[in-house]
């Protein structure tokens, strides 16, 4: 008994003398001039490749031993000069140093790259390529600072995924919209000075503020006391989307009484970007206000303004382009000798924003949010009510329409509407103004008028997010939110084009009223007319998420639910969306008053591991499942005339189609090396999208005409691919980079595409005169393995950077792009293509014809050269610096996207078309830009 006594006595004392004795090397980073400490420095063994972060208090620890014997930290975070500090390991001791200093790097490349994009390529919300966006933070992957930097310009998408696959978050509150699922970076353009500070996670790793989704989370922090103290002043020149941009900010950092605030204010504007006629207009203030109330409580309030005003380009059949040229843009025209767009997108949505951070105690946090946004979206176009189509770019005013004659190729009129095209070719406001002159004066309305589609939303969120770290392994992270939405959409008059009678408020395709509760109005500027109805959103979400950290192998896992509802008010009674008896009663509204109210349920799953092999060498796998509801872009067929959703039309259940969540399975593997010199990540992903909806509108001609919407519904999609991303630092001035996606983003199976209309093709009545339905038609397609559109799907770069000890630096990257494909029309894949008017196929239907008419268009392969490069200077306690860069180096003319036009959706119609010496109807195109550049010279003091 004793001798076991003194046995366990022994190895208590063993343990103790091994805890005792652990080597520990641990430390802390600040600023060297502000003395505030830096969070996420990333601090590297060079000799073994472990790596550290620092938290938000700059401290950080080794949570693996670190060989014994003299060893070298690299102490690095973009922004800031790297440094390397020598240290002494020494067994059963503890390194601990403190106060390490990093320098402002003031020739960072940092504030070029957030300047030129994150307001530029990336600011059009429905492009759905922003989420780029998402990787303009401090990440030192070389991967996501490429298809950031480099491959943004090519529209590429991040495993060909939209960006309502990710996250967007300000304060912890969430960015993205109810209606589109993406953020709206133009709500905060302009304002790069106070959204640096961003906490980017990727894909599907965790994320302290949300469950995220599959493209990761980006939290912008705009705390007032997280500011660097000082001052910036800021010009800009470009030839991109502005002209011009003058930028200003200040921040007081935190004050002796417990306040602080950052202001800024910003103006970007110019006549045209690099396409003809694009206007851009736009001011930026940034207010923040916070007040550190004790130890333990913080309150920031944040307030931002960004109205913008952007001119649109048009998308241009190659026909267009070969006669003007990659910048005509067929919108605007000459009014007053001055350049006027008739389509001209509009945001002014100011942000309010309440936080309080509640520090438990030195492990455990508490943020309470509140934030509303309030405003209007809107952008215009012109009403043609009854007069010619007024595009310079119809088809009928083009030479390839001419060559179409049905008598044979009338070479005259081809010649002539060519020459008319090359010597104008733009929108001719004067024939506008005419044209309603002539009807004032038989006092009829409008044959054209400028009117805008306007939403105007008002969103609240409150939530709250808690954070806890049980001990130095386990960090538990949790969070509730809620949503609500009401939105108002709406059609408003903003120039009736020199009418003094108005605007008719009735359908030119069908004849039929746009709201029966007010028959025959004539609508004057400022009045709402064509649509209007409202949407009410609500979301109410949870998350709940460990973290675990260990010596060998650190891991998550992360579940959330979410509920959502959607209901649709027409404030409008819609003839198109009515059916009578045959003594003209109504007896169906599908229009005015409250539609159904549509309930989803999303759960989300997800986890992963990173086993570390050896401080180089490292394995990093994530899965997940997350179901969420639609959009409400995709929800509705056609929201702005009727209550129809996908699978219910006039109330009635299309067949086997159901409106359900989206559901999406996400895989990623990942292998890592990390030296002093080289940096590199390579990884495979696979991910699968099912029961996706997507809806769209257009005129079609052929065995139907009218203009219809369309909707394929229940579309599964698989997106598989590799990333590569690797730097070297072969001297202290000169780095080599390289970064490679791969990917193959296609259709997974055969859904169903149902078209609706007002035209009298889809109506239906019986014997009696009575209407049985107004239009709806289901056909079954042939998608599977046609490829997602959207950008590249391959993409390669490489290229060097140099820095100079002097402060100036230079940069070049060669940026290679394939497999890049035209957006195909489902119509066009389904039994339509070969059916009469009988239902019948055509009797001169051809497989092998058939086959190459529906071949998907691959683009051409391109390659794009970028320069980059600036210098700064340190005059007393103030810096002066000046960075440019120039795109596309050698003017490459380059296919970035474009669609098949669904005008011509059958065999015989695309086949006749074809065989024209011009198509008439062929596919619509946008090109990139050619040579551009960008100056920038700052001030900061």
């Amino acid at each position: 008994m004793k001798k076991g006594f003194f046995i366990f006595l022994f190895g208590m004392f063993s343990v103790f003398t091994i805890v005792a004795q652990e080597t520990v090397v641990k430390g802390s980073v600040k600023d060297a001039v502000t003395d505030e400490p830096i969070p996420d420095v990333t601090i590297t063994v060079e000799e073994t490749g472990q790596t550290e972060t620092t938290d938000s208090e700059g401290q950080f620890k080794f949570a693996t031993p670190v060989p014994l014997g003299e060893q070298m930290l690299k102490i690095e975070k973009i922004g800031f000069l790297t440094k390397r500090y020598p240290i002494v390991v020494n067994e059963g001791r503890t390194v601990d140093i403190q106060d390490m200093t990093l320098e402002v790097d003031r020739g960072s490349q940092e504030d070029l790259f957030t300047i030129t994009l994150s307001e530029d390529e990336l600011s059009d919300d429905d492009a759905g390529s922003d989420n780029i966006s998402g990787l303009l933070s401090a990440s030192r992957d070389v991967f996501q600072r490429t298809a950031a930097f480099e491959f943004s310009s090519s529209f590429f998408r991040v495993r060909g995924l939209d960006s309502d696959n990710g996250t967007v978050l300000i304060n912890g509150i969430e960015m993205n919209k109810f209606d589109t699922g993406r953020p709206q970076w133009g709500n905060w353009g302009g304002l790069n000075d106070v959204v640096r500070n961003q906490e980017f996670t990727a894909g599907l790793a965790p994320s302290a503020y949300n469950f995220g989704g599959i493209l990761g989370t980006t939290n912008i922090n705009t705390k007032a006391s997280n500011y660097r103290e000082g001052g910036r002043v800021t010009y800009s020149s470009s030839n991109r989307s502005y002209t011009n941009r003058l930028m200003a900010s200040y921040a007081s950092g935190l004050m002796k009484d417990g306040w602080a605030y950052t202001i800024m204010a910003g103006r970007r504007w110019g006549n045209e970007g690099f396409q003809d006629g694009t206007l851009y207009d736009a001011n930026s203030f940034f207010a923040s206000i916070e007040k550190k109330i004790n130890d333990n409580h913080s309150l920031n309030f944040t307030s931002i303004y960004a109205p913008n005003r952007r001119g649109r380009s048009s998308a241009n059949t190659q026909e267009v382009y070969d006669l003007k040229g990659i910048k005509y843009n067929e919108f605007w025209g000459y009014l007053d000798g001055k350049k006027r767009n008739s389509r001209v997108r509009e945001v002014i949505e100011p942000i309010l924003m309440l936080n309080h951070t509640w520090d438990i105690s030195s492990k455990t946090t508490l943020n309470t949010n509140v934030a509303y946004q309030f405003g209007q979206r809107g952008s215009s176009r012109i009403d043609n009510a009854s007069g010619a189509n007024p595009s310079p770019a119809y088809y009928q005013n083009l030479p390839s329409f001419y060559l179409a004659d049905d008598d044979g190729p009338d070479f005259a009129g081809a010649y002539g509407s060519e020459q008319e095209f090359l010597n104008d070719g733009q929108l001719n406001w004067n024939n506008l103004f005419i044209a309603n002159d002539s009807r004032n004066l038989s006092g009829n309305t409008a044959a054209y008028a400028l009117y805008e589609d306007r939403t105007d939303d008002k969103t609240l969120t409150v939530n709250s997010i808690f954070n806890t770290e049980l001990n130095e392994n386990i960090i538990l992270n949790a969070g509730v939110n809620y949503r609500r939405l009401r939105s108002d959409n709406f059609a408003e008059i903003i120039d009736l084009l020199g009418s003094t009678v108005g605007a008719s408020n009735v359908d030119a395709f069908s004849q039929n009223q746009f709201d029966l509760l007010n028959p025959n109005r004539i609508a004057q500027e400022g009045d709402k007319f064509r649509y209007h109805f409202k949407i009410d959103a609500n979301e109410l979400s949870g998350f709940a998420q460990a973290q675990f950290k260990y010596n060998k192998v650190d891991f998550y896992l992360a579940g959330s639910l979410t509920k959502t509802d959607y209901q649709r008010e027409g404030v409008f009674l819609n003839e198109n969306q009515v059916l009578r008896n045959a003594a003209g009663e109504i007896t169906l509204d599908n229009s005015s008053g409250k539609g159904d109210k549509l309930d989803f349920t999303g759960i989300g799953a997800k986890a992963g591991f990173t086993y570390k092999i050896s401080g180089k060498h490292l394995i990093d796998v994530n899965g997940g499942y997350i179901t969420q509801a639609p959009t409400i872009r995709n929800t509705y067929t056609n929201s702005r005339e009727s209550h129809d959703y996908v699978g219910v039309f006039q109330g009635q259940q299309l067949g086997n189609i159901e409106l359900t969540e989206e559901k999406i399975s996400s895989a990623d593997i990942s292998y890592i090396f990390r030296s002093s010199i080289v940096k590199a990540r390579l990884t495979g992903y696979y991910t699968k999208i099912e029961d996706a909806n997507e809806v769209s509108f257009y005129f079609t001609q052929g065995s139907t005409t009218g203009f219809i919407q369309e909707t394929v519904a229940n579309a599964n999609k698989k997106h598989v691919g590799a990333e590569l991303g690797i730097e070297a630092q072969i001297t202290p001035t000169i780095k080599l980079k390289g970064a490679a996606s791969v990917g193959q983003f296609t259709y997974d199976n055969n859904p169903f595409v149902y078209v609706t209309s007002t035209s009298e093709d889809f109506i239906d009545t019986d014997v009696d005169g009575n209407d049985i339905n107004r239009s709806g038609e289901i056909y079954e397609t042939s998608l599977k393995d046609y490829k997602v559109a959207g950008g590249p799907q391959r993409a390669y770069s490489v290229g060097f950077e140099y820095r100079d000890p002097d402060y100036w630096w230079f940069g070049a990257t060669a940026n290679f792009f394939s497999n890049a494909y035209v957006d195909i029309s489902p119509l066009a894949r389904s039994n339509k293509f070969y059916q009469d008017e009988d239902g019948l196929p055509f009797a001169d239907y051809d497989p092998e014809v058939a086959r190459e008419l529906l071949r998907q268009e691959k683009f051409d392969d391109y390659m794009v050269i970028n320069l980059v490069g600036g210098k700064s200077w340190k005059i007393g306690k103030n810096f002066v610096g000046f960075f440019a860069s120039v795109g596309n180096l050698l003017d490459k003319q380059y296919r970035t996207g474009g669609f098949e036009q669904g005008r011509t959706a059958d065999y015989r119609a695309i086949r006749d078309d074809r065989s024209n010496p011009k198509r008439v109807f062929g596919s619509k195109y946008w090109y990139g830009r050619g040579a551009n550049y960008f100056v920038n010279v700052y001030y900061r003091f």
